[in-house]
């Protein structure tokens, strides 16, 4: 089983930056694109961004294109979010997962979700 822990998230004005993590045991991570979801109350968890296992391609939501930029560390086992110029709508909780392509959605492939991580986008 993998096990997803996430941290980075708090409070920032909007236009402001914040650096989310996510590091993942099992030895599994190297091979599994790694992807960010996004939850509001009330509201279906949505597809945020996605990175493939070397690195090299990565996939946005049009919401966060130009700027969120995912990334990933495999030697460390972690998945980053830099999020640049947040609004105050970005505000929700943040989950890292494995996930996949299941048609034109992403969906997520590992067993769990983590505990999330909350960003909050002030106006």
């Amino acid at each position: 089983q993998v096990q997803l822990v996430e941290s980075g998230g708090g409070l920032v004005q909007a236009g402001g930056s914040l650096r989310l993590s996510c590091v993942a045991s099992g030895r599994t991570f190297t091979t599994n694109i790694m992807g960010w979801f996004r939850q509001t109350p009330g509201k279906e968890r949505e597809f945020v961004a996605a990175v493939t296992p070397s690195g090299l391609s990565t996939f946005y939501a049009d919401s966060v294109k130009g700027r969120f930029t995912i990334s990933r560390d495999n030697a460390k086992n972690t998945v980053y979010l830099q999020m640049n110029l947040l609004k105050p709508e970005d505000t929700a909780v943040y989950y890292c997962a494995a996930v996949g392509r299941n048609g034109d959605r992403w969906i997520r492939t590992s067993n769990t979700w983590g505990q999330g991580t909350q960003v909050t986008v002030s106006s």
